[in-house]
C-alpha cells in the first residue's frame, strides 16, 4: 500500500518517480535525436550535420560532472530536499528550454534547432544528476537491477513514443506543432518531481537552506582541496580505470555505426523517414520493456559485472552478424533486423551498466560527481562517435565498422573488474 505524504521511502513511489523521470527523458531524446534527426536527413542533411548536431545536444552532458557533479555533492541541504531541490529547479528551467524552440520559426534551420536543445540538455543534465544522486541514496543495493530495468524501461518507452509520435506530428502538421506537443507532453511528466519528497518531513516547495528534521545534523561542505583528493583516489583503481572505459567504447562504437547507416537508409536506400522513425521505436521498445526487466532480475541475482560481460559478448556476435549481412550486399534487404541487432541488444546493456556504475561510486562526498563521470565519459563516447561518423562514412564501408565494433565489445568483455554480487 503506498505511504502518504508521497516519498521515496516507499519503493512504490521511488520505482513511479525514477520511472517517470527517465520517461521525460527518453521523450525528449526521441525528438531530438531519432525524429528530428530522420526529418532533417530527408530534408537532405548530410551525414556531417547530422553528426554535429548530435555532438552538440550531446555536449551538455560530457560536461555534466563537472558542471553539476560537485554543486550536489557539495551544497547544503534545502528543506524541500537535498537533491529534489535541485531537480525541480532543473526541471522548470528544462521546460523554458523547450518552450524556446517556439520562437524559432515554422522551419527552422538544424543549426538553430541544435543551439535551443543543447539548452535544454544542460537543464536536463542538472535533473539527471539529480535523479541519480537520489537513486544512490534511497535505493538497497539488492534492488539496483530491477531499478535500472525501470528507469531503462521508462526511457525506451519514452523514446520510443517520442520517436514514434514526433515523426508523424513533423510528417503531417509540421516543426511547430511537434514543438508544442513536446512542450505539453514533457510538462505533464515533469509534474510529479513536486509531489514524491525524498522524505516524508520535506517541505514540498520551499527555498530555505535549513536541513529538514530528518537529518539529524547539517551536512558540511568538504573543502574544494579535500573533495578533489578523494575524487581523483576513486579513478586511480584498475577497476574504475576498465569501467570508464567501458563506458566510453560501448557509446562510441554504437554511435558509430548507427548514425551513418540510418542516414544511408534514408538517403541511399530511399527509406520514408517516417516509417524508419518507426520502426527504430518498435525496436528499442521491444529491448527495453520485457528485455530490460529480465535483464534487471538477472542483473540482482548474479551481480552487474557478470551480466555485462554476458551483455558485451551477445551485442559483439550481434554486431557480427550484422557485418556479414552487410558484406553479403543484403543492406537494404535485411535493414530492419540489421537495426534489431545494433540496437535491442546493446540497449540492455546499461541495464547491467548502470548498476555496476552505481556501486562504483556509491562511497564518499563525491559520490554524485563520481557517478557523473561515469556517465559524462559515456556520452563523451556517443558525441566523438557521432562526430566520426560523418568522417568514416565515406571512406569505411559499413560492415568494416560493424566488424570493428564487434571487436570492441569483445574487447571490453574480456576486461575483468573486479565482481561484487548484490548485498
Amino acid at each position: 500500500m503506498r505511504q502518504w505524504p508521497a516519498s521515496l521511502q516507499s519503493a512504490t513511489w521511488r520505482v513511479s518517480l525514477f520511472t517517470l523521470l527517465y520517461l521525460y527523458q527518453g521523450v525528449v531524446a526521441g525528438f531530438a535525436l531519432t525524429a528530428l534527426v530522420n526529418h532533417f536527413a530527408a530534408a537532405g542533411a548530410s551525414t556531417a550535420e547530422i553528426g554535429r548536431h548530435l555532438a552538440v545536444v550531446g555536449l551538455p552532458w560530457v560536461l555534466q560532472p563537472l558542471l553539476w557533479g560537485p554543486l550536489i555533492d557539495r551544497a547544503r541541504p534545502f528543506r524541500m530536499g537535498p537533491r529534489r531541490f535541485w531537480l525541480v529547479l532543473a526541471l522548470a528551467c528544462a521546460q523554458a528550454s523547450l518552450a524556446g524552440l517556439f520562437l524559432l520559426g515554422a522551419t527552422p534551420g538544424l543549426t538553430a534547432v541544435s543551439v535551443v536543445l543543447c539548452l535544454h540538455s544542460l537543464a536536463a543534465s542538472l535533473a539527471d544528476t539529480a535523479t541519480d544522486r537520489m537513486i544512490a541514496d534511497s535505493v538497497p543495493a539488492g534492488e539496483l537491477g530491477r531499478t535500472s530495468a525501470g528507469t531503462r524501461a521508462g526511457f525506451v518507452i519514452g523514446s520510443a513514443a517520442g520517436t514514434a509520435l514526433f515523426a508523424w506530428i513533423l510528417e503531417t502538421s509540421g516543426f511547430a506543432a511537434a514543438a508544442g506537443a513536446l512542450l505539453g507532453l514533457t510538462t505533464v511528466l515533469a509534474f510529479p518531481a513536486l509531489l514524491v519528497r525524498e522524505a516524508p518531513g520535506d517541505r514540498v516547495v520551499s527555498l530555505g537552506l535549513r536541513a529538514p528534521p530528518h537529518y539529524t545534523e547539517p551536512r558540511k561542505a568538504a573543502p574544494a582541496k579535500s573533495f578533489i583528493r578523494g575524487l581523483l583516489a576513486a579513478f586511480r583503481t584498475r577497476d574504475a580505470a576498465i569501467l570508464l572505459a567501458m563506458c566510453f567504447a560501448i557509446d562510441f562504437g554504437l554511435a558509430l555505426f548507427q548514425v551513418p547507416f540510418a542516414v544511408a537508409l534514408v538517403q541511399v536506400h530511399g527509406w520514408d523517414a517516417g516509417a524508419l522513425s518507426r520502426l527504430q521505436a518498435l525496436l528499442a521498445l521491444l529491448g527495453g520493456t520485457v528485455g530490460a526487466l529480465g535483464i534487471g532480475a538477472y542483473v540482482d541475482r548474479v551481480g552487474p559485472e557478470r551480466a555485462l560481460r554476458a551483455l558485451l559478448i551477445a551485442g559483439a556476435l550481434a554486431f557480427a552478424v550484422a557485418a556479414s549481412l552487410i558484406a553479403a550486399g543484403l543492406e537494404a534487404a535485411t535493414g530492419p533486423v540489421i537495426l534489431g541487432l545494433a540496437s535491442v541488444v546493446p540497449a540492455l546493456l546499461y541495464v547491467a551498466l548502470l548498476p555496476a556504475v552505481l556501486l562504483a561510486s556509491r562511497a564518499g562526498r563525491a559520490s554524485a560527481t563520481q557517478f557523473q563521470i561515469y556517465m559524462a565519459v559515456m556520452n563523451l563516447g556517443d558525441v566523438v562517435g557521432a562526430w566520426l561518423a560523418g568522417a568514416l562514412a565515406s571512406p569505411a564501408a559499413p560492415s568494416l565498422v560493424a566488424l570493428g565494433v564487434a571487436g570492441l565489445f569483445l574487447v571490453c568483455a574480456g576486461a575483468r573488474p573486479g565482481e561484487r554480487r548484490p548485498a
